[in-house]
């Protein structure tokens, strides 16, 4: 089986998600904070009930495969095929009736990732790829996904949730690759990604990432001809400290700024 038999599952998966999300979407929805006296970390009552749903149609239809959700935590996370969820990247947005949020469901066999989805139910917009190719369909119809050519930092658009994200030791070398770019531009969470695999975006540098913030960006902007790594160039599925470039050229021009991380 290949990773393109789940594409209508996914689908299913999305549609899912997000006829239990998007009812509580820019209405009086509670928020509790699950950060335990850290950085705010808004969660609410639409976020279980995105999961949960999605959670219960993959134990019905695939009960073999494990389960990585950032709600519920992890089942069977050693099987071939593991499913990573998260219901709404972007829940700061959420609770502020932006739609700069998203459903993120990725598959990995073996540890790799094989598929990816980002569903945004209220402007009815979906970017999905194999890491071979990608696609996206919403108001402006359905087109193929493709990266556009960077080749110096001086020409590139960078992209981070917030400078905020970044630890004390982190945020003076962004800063130094901030200021080698044309210019940079915050709050996208998932969105900046896909609008990295769409070409409207050159870098999203990120850190404190956990896999599904990210894993089912990676087959996305791979399948656009871009390329997903750690700050030092490794795999990026286990989240931590991520670069994705939609050119092989600028994404070596960021690295040598990165690594000189101490």
């Amino acid at each position: 089986m290949t990773a393109v038999d789940f594409a209508a599952f996914v689908e299913r998966l999305a549609n899912t998600a997000g006829e239990a999300v998007l009812p509580f979407f820019r209405t009086m929805i509670g928020v509790e904070d699950k950060s335990r006296g850290q950085k705010f970390d808004p969660v609410t009552a639409a976020d279980h009930a995105g999961e949960a749903a999605m959670r219960q149609l993959i134990k019905s239809t695939f009960p073999g495969h494990g389960i990585v959700g950032e709600e519920f935590g992890r089942e069977d996370e050693d099987a071939e095929y593991v499913w990573v969820l998260d219901p709404i990247d972007g829940t700061r947005g959420f609770i502020t009736g932006l739609p700069s949020w998203g459903t993120l469901i990725g598959l990995l066999r073996h540890g790799d990732p094989v598929y990816g989805l980002m569903s945004q139910p209220f402007i009815k917009e979906r970017f999905w790829g194999d890491g071979g190719s990608a696609r996206t369909r919403g108001p402006l119809g359905e087109r193929k996904l493709r990266t556009r050519p960077c080749a110096m930092l001086a020409s590139a658009v960078m992209s981070a949730t917030t400078p905020r994200m970044f630890s004390a030791e982190e945020l003076p070398v962004f800063e130094k690759l901030e200021a080698a770019v044309r210019d940079t531009r915050f709050g996208g969470d998932c969105y900046a990604y896909c609008m990295l695999a769409a070409g409207q975006i050159d870098l999203v540098v990120e850190a404190g990432l956990q896999p599904y913030d990210i894993v089912a960006l990676i087959p996305i902007i791979e399948g656009a001809g871009g390329l997903v790594t750690s700050w030092d160039g490794g795999p990026a599925t286990k989240g931590g400290r991520v670069i994705a470039a939609g050119d092989r050229r600028v994404h070596a021009a960021a690295l040598e700024i990165l690594s000189q991380l101490s």
